[in-house]
């Protein structure tokens, strides 16, 4: 079978210094019971009785992840990540919390949306991802029309897209893609909403090295629903 996208590259690595013994027990202990199988993936027989399912691509080093997770323990949510050093700190934060209701994908967030069923998801997560800075390597960014048309398959009417760049080029490119779709609106109504993180939002350390050309942008999109479930 052919695969359904390229493969994954990173413009970091998806492994960097060697992993914290506490961390590397956690790969081999507790990583195994909140790995996301391969091959479909109902997250609804998870846990049965979660409010909603989120999914967060690219979760760093989990901080968001588990705080979002810890203060709702009625959401099921779900994290992809190729950088092992992120799933491994990861994993120490969702120790630290007892979070019960994590699940991790160590890999390719568009093999795990592949797996998903249609209208899955209440919630995306996209912040500050891979920005690819040069212009020849635009095309190995996340968003893509393609990834566009996939995580509005997956997202129930209503459902929230947050994406956050501190890369001025990416946040515009996010925004023509995903603001051109027709299956999504932007919510912003002034500036404002874009210059400043959203209330629920939590400060990574990532986001704190500031790394990117400029201060971050922040857009919130909202699923329209289709014609079929109006």
């Amino acid at each position: 079978m052919e695969p359904r996208h390229p493969p994954l590259r990173t413009f970091g690595r998806t492994r960097s210094r060697a992993i914290k013994p506490r961390q590397a027990a956690l790969m081999s202990s507790l990583l195994p019971a909140l790995a996301i199988p391969e091959g479909p993936f109902d997250p609804r027989a998870v846990i049965p009785e979660a409010t909603d399912v989120w999914l967060e691509i690219g979760f760093g080093g989990g901080e968001h992840m588990a705080a979002q997770a810890a203060r709702r323990p009625d959401v099921l949510i779900l994290g992809a990540e190729p950088f092992l050093n992120g799933v491994a700190s990861a994993l120490r934060h969702i120790e630290a919390g007892k979070l019960a209701n994590v699940r991790l994908a160590a890999g390719d967030a568009r093999d795990l949306m592949a797996a998903l069923p249609d209208a899955s998801l209440g919630r995306l997560f996209i912040l500050f991802p891979d920005p690819w800075p040069k212009s020849r390597h635009v095309k190995r960014r996340l968003i893509q029309p393609s990834f566009v048309a996939e995580a509005a398959r997956l997202m129930k009417p209503g459902a929230r897209l947050r994406f956050a760049s501190d890369w001025a080029d990416y946040a515009d490119q996010a925004l023509v893609l995903i603001g051109r779709s027709p299956h999504f609106r932007w919510l912003a109504e002034g500036a404002a909403d874009w210059r400043r993180p959203p209330g629920d939002h939590v400060t990574t350390r990532y986001e704190e090295k500031r790394l990117g050309d400029c201060a971050p942008i922040w857009l919130e999109f909202e699923k329209r629903p289709t014609l079929a479930e109006v």
